[in-house]
């Protein structure tokens, strides 16, 4: 973009109160009319004309004021001499910018409603004219000027919540029938061959994603490293009703979960996520609740009307909300914009309450898809729900029933330790028995192989246990493992996998093979068989919390996390219940519930009965590793290998494991599983 090579500083008339014009009267334009009359009375402007094709009601304006049916009729009518100082453009979202440019050149200042524009060429194109006509332009995204923001980017800057892991924009709205009604340009991505992008997170939410972008101290475009899009819709519309946008910055990742389709509406919220606590703001509420390790506490502050704000303001500097800063959020709504057509939502994964025009949708549990994806910072077709987009991946296949799905763990966080995974996993029926990324562990991630330290490097997910603070911690010590080759064959796959630490040194070079089976008619056998190397010249520790002081926490290795369970039974052949089972060294270990029980099968219909399924885990027969078995907090199962103490991988002596899985519709008794057992034979 071409900008002036001197750029005037723009300023309003002094001397005499500021001259208003208001374009678009009604929709939005009726809170612009409130608020100036509010500041009129207040002694702080003048409006002396409004413009809309539609006239405002009778009695709606103060005497006195000028009413045209155009901008360009306006600005006629008063000439270069009489220009408005500020000219507030509040008309559908495509005229925006051929307006702003028309007040611009008519020597106006401008407050331009959200979205400022609707395209990335119109924004330069409007960025450029206010600076050459030295002339400011405020965007209208009222929550920036909440004195939360810069309150909170102060707490932030003093590391009241320690280093920032990321930053989440949630939204949980509902729109009627009517909404979508409103206007012509409502609910379309383009009207008459024009750009309109309206949508959840371009203009409903769109205070969501701009103050989110503003506490991340992502303002201009080239702050912005990637953005990608999840687009959805389950009402009759062009545009997105459901939404993830997830943005890449310099510092840290943005992502904004939204919806127009929930079941009652809630305040939106932005996130920002420390090493040590966290900041919520509710930004229609100008409300922050604040967790340090102090404790947490609530504080409500000030908000700075914007238009107020404009008309004190003597050059771009002193806007809260002033064009050059947008430059980010347009970049989201241009991915947005040049994104494909949002995927539209199969009907049996919505429920619509009320009748007629007042009727709205609502998507199937979006309140835990919401929570999901702000935590995991991962889309809609990420974590698998089961309205989106579904993905191509490699799977597992018996007599041409998918069983498995695997993962290669490349869209996982950096804090959640991608890895390669199974997910989903499912019985012959085709209930699912694994589950990632779930709110209360993102770093969950359905069937494979973790281990939390790997030479002090954190190849498990989430805060790391030290022995020195006796505690969880957030810690810069994230690896990732990555497949260096796959040869995936009917029944079997293997995978050559490389575990990279955060400074990209090669710590463990792996070998992980999957295999897979039928049993019976309802029962089919998972084998997973692994050997750790070190990659390194010297030995490689594999250790755990329980190895470095945390009592019965020694996970790592192999770990199957499952999806809610009703009614679970665990046990193995000596001992039944968690307490029972967990830390024990038994030849196999069953869990049997009803899985999927309580998922909604409409938001006032009845509660899923869910699938009764039976999963019986085999050990290894290399090793005594003790069980780790969790269910009270979460559901999961795992194979120790380093219990107490940390183990050792010493060049030329690889770790090997062998874990078989037999995955069972229904409920499966201990002489059935012996009897199962005795007829494969060993794990091997």
């Amino acid at each position: 973009m071409t900008l002036p090579a001197t750029v005037p500083e723009p300023s309003l008339s002094p001397g005499r109160l500021p001259r208003i014009a208001l374009v678009g009267v009604h929709g939005f334009g009726e809170r612009h009319l409130d608020n100036i009359a509010r500041l009129s009375s207040a002694g702080k402007l003048e409006l002396v004309a409004v413009a809309d094709p539609v006239p405002p009601a009778d009695g709606r304006l103060p005497a006195g004021v000028d009413v045209f049916d155009s901008l360009e009729a306006l600005l006629a009518a008063y000439g270069t001499d009489m220009t408005p100082d500020v000219v507030i453009i509040s008309t559908p979202i495509q005229t925006h910018a051929p307006l702003a440019l028309k007040a611009l050149a008519a020597g106006a200042n401008v407050y331009l409603e959200k979205p400022p524009v609707a395209s990335m060429a119109h924004y330069e194109e409007v960025l450029a004219a206010a600076r050459a006509a030295g002339k400011l332009v405020q965007v209208g995204f009222q929550s920036l000027g909440s004195h939360a923001v810069p309150a909170i980017r102060n707490l932030v800057e003093t590391g009241a919540i320690g280093e920032v892991r990321g930053i989440s924009a949630t939204g949980e709205w509902l729109r009627t029938k009517a909404y979508f009604k409103r206007s012509r340009w409502a609910g379309k991505r383009r009207l008459d061959g024009v750009d309109v992008v309206d949508g959840v997170a371009t203009n409903a939410l769109a205070h969501a994603v701009a103050t989110g972008l503003r506490l991340a101290g992502t303002e201009t475009v080239t702050d912005v490293r990637s953005v990608d899009t999840d687009l959805y819709r389950a009402n009759d519309t062009e545009s997105d009703d459901t939404t993830v946008v997830r943005v890449a910055t310099a510092g840290t990742v943005l992502t904004c979960a939204l919806t127009l389709c929930a079941p009652v509406q809630t305040a939106p919220a932005v996130t920002v996520y420390g090493t040590l606590g966290q900041l919520t703001f509710s930004y229609t509420e100008d409300r922050v609740e604040i967790t340090s390790p102090e404790g947490t506490r609530i504080q409500d502050f000030a908000r700075t009307d914007l238009l107020e704000n404009l008309i004190t303001a003597r050059s771009e500097k002193d806007l809260l909300s002033p064009l050059a800063k947008t430059g980010a959020y347009v970049a989201v709504l241009e991915a947005i914009r040049t994104a494909e057509a949002p995927r539209l939502i199969d009907p049996a994964h919505i429920t619509w309450v009320g009748e007629g025009d007042d009727a709205h949708a609502v998507v199937h549990d979006i309140g835990s898809w919401i929570r999901r994806a702000a935590l995991g910072q991962a889309t809609f077709a990420e974590l698998g729900a089961p309205w989106a987009s579904p993905a191509t991946r490699p799977a597992a296949s018996i007599d041409g029933t998918t069983v498995a799905v695997f993962q290669d763990g490349s869209s996982i966080r950096p804090t959640s330790s991608p890895r390669p995974y199974l997910h989903p996993v499912s019985t012959l029926a085709g209930t699912v028995v694994t589950d990632h990324v779930p709110a209360d562990h993102v770093w969950h991630l359905g069937a494979g192989v973790a281990v939390q330290d790997v030479n002090g490097i954190n190849f498990w997910g989430g805060r790391t246990y030290t022995r020195d603070a006796g505690a969880y911690v957030w810690r810069k010590d994230h690896g990732r493992i990555v497949t260096e080759s796959v040869d995936h064959g009917d029944g079997r796959r293997l995978e050559q996998l490389s575990w990279i630490g955060p400074d990209g040194t090669r710590l463990i070079g792996e070998q992980r093979e999957w295999r897979w089976s039928a049993v019976g008619q309802s029962i089919w056998q998972l084998t997973l068989d692994f050997a750790l190397q070190t990659a390194t010249d010297g030995t490689v520790l594999l250790g755990s919390p329980g190895s470095n002081g945390r009592p019965q926490g020694g996970y790592g290795g192999f770990f199957w996390r499952l999806p809610k369970v009703a009614d679970a039974t665990i046990w193995t052949a000596d001992a039944r219940g968690e307490d029972a089972v967990h830390g024990s060294v038994a030849p196999w270990l069953a869990w049997s519930g009803t899985f999927d029980a309580g998922s909604p099968a409409g938001v006032h219909g009845a509660e899923s009965l869910g699938h009764p399924a039976t999963l019986v885990f085999r050990a290894s027969p290399q090793a005594p590793d003790p069980w780790f078995v969790r269910h009270s907090g979460y559901p999961g199962v795992g194979l120790s290998l380093a219990w107490e103490s940390p183990v050792a991988v010493e060049p030329g002596k690889p770790i090997h494991r062998t874990v078989s899985v037999l995955i069972a519709d229904g409920f499966l008794a201990s002489q059935d599983i012996d009897q199962l057992i005795a007829t494969l034979g060993e794990t091997a």
